[in-house]
């Protein structure tokens, strides 16, 4: 098989995976947005904080791909499995960082102007999730090391068959079917706790079963911290955590600013943000598969297929981000009434969606830069790019323009300027990062020729 198919081959199984985890996302605003339009909008502003924290704490797990695909790639199968109980302490420490935020979000919420009367919805959705989140990371480690393996098929497999518990869970416990009241929001929550332990208990066993993974020796005894090991984690999965945090920061707490513009606002902005979010898994899966064959041909001392690797992965992207920007401009309406039976909330909705298309055409082209930039060991100028422009041009900028004006433009109580700041933040964003892709590859081209 070709490179070009072992790449799409693995970010189509990946996609796969990922679509079936957004699904929950959309499993869970249909179902509050049917229950109510109350729990709709306290689904949103839960929503937005939980992944805010799981999406950044998660991308620090999520950085160490680059590491064990080069492991794979110069055969130390050993180094592997000891590297990956290290992740564990890791995981320990992000586990609780996260919980310490799920569990007291009130500051946050006085912050953003949470409207009082949703304060409590929200709170209760947390609480639950919190408990939700060491089942979530520890699964991550699952994900992230099967995918520097090549081997993606075995998560998905995992979070296709997880789809079918989820629905029936949020539907019943939303609605109170399984004998309990309906408890919206939180029945959702409910849901994706019950079914975020019950994937880790498979993946546990796996590990224990399959043969595969009997290289890797994973089941010794934990070794004392190397902090040496970790510190090298830090280096690179922190700055690669805090990028996500900004990415998603800038994204999620829109809904925070949006709901002080009451509930039809919060409606629409979460259906907007469902799809932005749905769209993101397809750039995501191929930066997953173009990072982890760059870093598996790099660890096996093949710069210049890695290169050549990470421009194909760049012009696939790019590709099929501006086919699905293209669908989304084009039957905003028909798209957004999947949604809701609320002909406010559709139209509302429709109304974002053009600023959604552009939002992630430019997030297509970005996403797979800053990926193959980790395999590269670049993070901190990301980092920086992304502070400056996400959240002084996106998010900064998107909230002067809905709720103080700029110049002779009158402000405009809306989520839509939100959307069309962040669009054209993240498409200097993508042209910055291809310049930066550019340079580093030059550099290493250079290198290997010296």
């Amino acid at each position: 098989m070709t490179e070009r198919g072992t790449v799409l081959r693995h970010a189509g199984t990946v996609l796969a995976g990922q679509l079936a985890v957004m699904a929950f996302g959309v499993t869970d605003t249909i179902v509050a947005g049917r229950h109510s339009e109350a729990a709709l909008a306290a689904l949103s502003i839960g929503s937005a904080v939980f992944i805010s924290v799981y999406v950044s704490l998660m991308g620090v797990l999520q950085a160490l791909l680059p590491v064990w695909a080069e492991q794979r790639g110069a055969r130390a199968q050993g180094a592997m499995g000891a590297s990956v109980r290290q992740s564990l302490y890791v995981c320990l420490a992000l586990t609780a960082l996260g919980m310490a935020v799920l569990l007291a979000p009130g500051a946050l919420l006085r912050w953003t102007q949470v409207p009082e009367a949703l304060r409590g919805d929200v709170e209760q959705y947390l609480r639950i999730l919190a408990f939700a989140l060491p089942a979530a990371l520890l699964f991550r480690i699952y994900s992230t090391l099967n995918q520097s393996l090549g081997h993606p098929q075995l998560v998905t497999w995992l979070q296709v068959g997880s789809l079918a518990l989820k629905i029936p869970l949020s539907v019943g416990l939303a609605f109170g079917s399984f004998g309990t009241p309906a408890l919206g929001a939180a029945g959702c929550a409910w849901a994706t706790l019950l079914v975020n332990y019950g994937l880790l208990a498979v993946a546990a066993w796996m590990l224990r079963t399959r043969t595969m993974y009997g290289p890797l020796t994973l089941w010794r005894r934990m070794e004392r911290p190397d902090w040496e090991q970790l510190a090298r984690f830090v280096r690179l999965g922190v700055p690669a955590g805090l990028s996500i945090l900004v990415e998603v920061t800038s994204f999620t707490l829109v809904a925070l600013f949006v709901a002080r513009q009451g509930t039809l606002a919060s409606a629409s902005h979460q259906i907007a943000s469902n799809l932005a979010a749905v769209l993101y898994m397809v750039p995501l899966s191929l930066a997953i598969a173009t990072s982890a064959r760059v870093s598996f041909w790099r660890g096996a001392g093949d710069e210049s297929r890695a290169r050549a690797l990470a421009w194909m992965g760049f012009r696939l992207s790019a590709l099929i981000g501006a086919g699905l920007a293209a669908i989304l401009f084009i039957a905003n309406e028909h798209i957004a009434a999947l949604y809701s039976r609320d002909a406010q909330v559709v139209l509302a909705a429709a109304g974002l969606l053009p600023w959604v298309a552009g939002y992630h055409a430019a997030d297509a082209l970005q996403t797979v830069c800053i990926f193959v930039l980790r395999s590269y060991r670049v993070t901190i100028a990301p980092l920086v790019v992304y502070c400056v422009l996400l959240w002084g041009g996106g998010l900064a900028g998107g909230y002067l323009l809905a709720y103080h004006g700029v110049g002779s433009w009158a402000p405009q109580p809306s989520p839509a300027p939100f959307w069309a700041a962040s669009a054209a933040a993240l498409a200097v964003t993508a042209v910055v990062f291809t310049a930066m892709l550019a340079r580093v590859l030059r550099r290493a081209a250079a290198h290997r020729a010296a």
